[in-house]
């Protein structure tokens, strides 16, 4: 990554943030270390502390604009879709379509849950996970209302099970080393995932 010149100091947070995104696509986020990534700004690690006080805010502050991103991904996402289940849809080939584009988010999320301390990332990671976990029971609540899916539908479960099939996929692309992968077995998991919340449709004689 070229170093920019004449850059705000909010550019500079911002591009540092881009290089952790990047190099988490390229190793394992606990290898990265702040001369690592003042190496790939083309920078020295005193101009990277200018910004940031620490590597733990260096660390929130990834989690917090990554976060940004892909709620602001799901959102715009869910709001053109033609109703509840439909947004559901939406949300999950959006943040397919996220992780596909930056696969070194997963492993910064996954990184940060296995801290042992409680960081502050860490802890911004488990209340993205919570607003995450929100917006899918409000939309699983509205499809239910609506008579779309099984009326006896444990909607906690229900939103687990989305996160999980998301996770599950990201976990699979990891080990095979292809991150595409993802993306081309979206569409089949969510189908088997509908398939379980879905209401069951009368047989007419």
């Amino acid at each position: 990554m070229t170093q920019k010149r004449n850059l705000t100091a909010e550019e500079r947070r911002e591009l540092t943030v881009d290089t952790v995104i990047d190099l988490s696509a390229q190793d394992d986020p606990a290898n990265i270390t702040t001369g690592s990534i003042a190496k790939h700004m083309r920078v020295t690690q005193g101009a990277l502390f200018r910004h940031f006080p620490s590597k733990d805010a260096i660390w929130e502050a990834v989690i917090s604009r990554v976060g940004e991103r892909v709620m602001q991904r799901l959102d715009a996402a869910a709001a053109k879709a033609d109703g509840p289940l439909a947004g559901l849809e939406a949300m999950f080939h959006a943040h397919i379509a996220f992780i596909v584009e930056h696969p070194g988010v997963p492993r910064l999320m996954i990184g940060q849950l296995q801290h042992a301390r409680p960081t502050p990332a860490r802890r911004m990671v488990r209340s993205l996970l919570f607003l995450y976990r929100e917006r899918i029971e409000r939309l699983l609540i509205e499809a239910q209302e609506a008579g779309v899916l099984r009326r006896e539908l444990n909607v906690e479960a229900a939103a687990t099970q989305f996160i999980g099939t998301i996770q599950g996929l990201v976990m699979q692309s990891l080990m095979i080393g292809n991150m595409n992968h993802v993306a081309q077995q979206a569409q089949g998991a969510f189908d088997l995932y509908c398939h379980g919340i879905h209401a069951e449709r009368e047989v007419r004689p």
